[in-house]
């Protein structure tokens, strides 16, 4: 039941939100009383704090699998966008930035997780595109992967990127092509010709 509770919880955070969802909302969904869920969560924080580590876990389990097929790295960059927007669904609900608003401590634990995570696989993904002649040699790779984990959350904040004006995937296509733009070869440019409509 506890599995069901978190799974059923992270389809109805994920597509509404993580205020606007009540627990009276959760039982509805799954036929349940209000009870039960108390019974394996004694507050909504507390669920809202299990469900975001399991979704973060999924998302980690889900990144990991795609840099174990060893692809281009810009490749690799692009489905791992494809997984987390296929994952991450309503960008409208601004599930991040609910976090952050209204479970500030749940958010900035997830929020170190998620660097450690993502330092890590950009850091090798920059390595790996310099060793194959895909991003230039001489760029800093501490602060580029950095950079990128700054400007990957911060586009996220619907305060300065209105969902009714900005849809989420556009977005994350104009980062990586600005991230890219900035560290590839003639080389590099080629592939990322592939998935972005450029004419030079």
């Amino acid at each position: 039941m506890k599995d069901q509770i978190l799974k059923t919880s992270a389809e109805l955070f994920l597509n509404l939100g993580f205020k606007s969802v009540t627990m009276d909302d959760i039982a509805q969904k799954m036929g349940i009383s209000k009870k039960t869920i108390y019974t394996h969560f004694s507050t909504k924080t507390k669920l809202v704090e299990a469900t975001s580590f399991q979704i973060m876990e999924t998302i980690n389990t889900g990144i990991n699998e795609i840099r174990r097929q060893d692809k281009n790295p810009i490749v690799e960059l692009f489905e791992i966008k494809s997984f987390t927007m296929s994952l991450l669904k309503n960008e409208k609900a601004s599930p991040q930035y609910q976090l952050e608003k209204y479970y500030p401590k749940i958010y900035r634990a997830i929020k170190t997780n998620q660097f450690a995570l993502m330092g890590n696989c950009i850091g090798q993904n920059l390595e790996r595109g310099i060793s194959a002649g895909l991003y230039r040699s001489t760029i800093p790779v501490d602060f580029i992967s950095k950079i990128y984990f700054l400007v990957g959350t911060g586009i996220k904040d619907p305060e300065i990127f209105p969902p009714e004006k900005f849809a989420m995937n556009d977005l994350l296509d104009l980062f990586l092509e600005y991230h890219l733009r900035a560290i590839v070869t003639s080389k590099g440019l080629e592939t990322l010709k592939e998935f972005i409509n450029i004419e030079d």
